[in-house]
């Protein structure tokens, strides 16, 4: 007997970044950092731990660190419930630093989207790039 699942789509966004891997790593992985480029944010590094991200529109998202191998790669759940628009989205970013003679390749992975979340897959569509250039910004000033 087979199930049959929706198919899901995935947002891949990849960028060359002018920083070594642990520089970006840092950025990833440290609250006030990830606070600067991203959103708000209880993380901590640490495989299973529970953390949230407080978007700046209101929205709350519940994650969980998933997999984490230091300066490499970086999984974690990407759930956000919105009752009020009985929407839910339970989607993984992953991100992977690759070494590259000029820096490092970064490449984020967002996989879960239903065929019935076109707002949610057309928001991270256009939204992860806006992050990673916040992220470029941030890197560049500390430097």
């Amino acid at each position: 007997m087979s199930t049959t699942t929706p198919q899901t789509r995935s947002v891949i966004v990849e960028r060359e970044i002018a920083h070594p891997p642990e520089k970006l790593w840092r950025a990833l992985t440290q609250p006030h950092l990830i606070a600067e480029w991203l959103m708000r944010n209880d993380f901590v590094p640490s495989l299973g731990h529970r953390f949230k991200l407080h978007g700046d529109w209101g929205g709350v998202l519940d994650c969980e660190v998933l997999a984490i191998e230091p300066n490499r790669t970086l999984s974690y759940s990407w759930d956000l419930a919105h009752e009020e628009a009985a929407f839910s989205l339970k989607s993984v970013v992953t991100f992977t630093l690759s070494p590259t003679p000029k820096g490092t390749l970064l490449r984020m992975e967002q996989v879960g989207f239903r065929p019935d979340q076109k707002l949610a897959y057309g928001g991270a569509r256009s939204g992860w790039p806006r992050f990673f250039d916040k992220l470029e910004e941030l890197l560049a000033k500390a430097e």
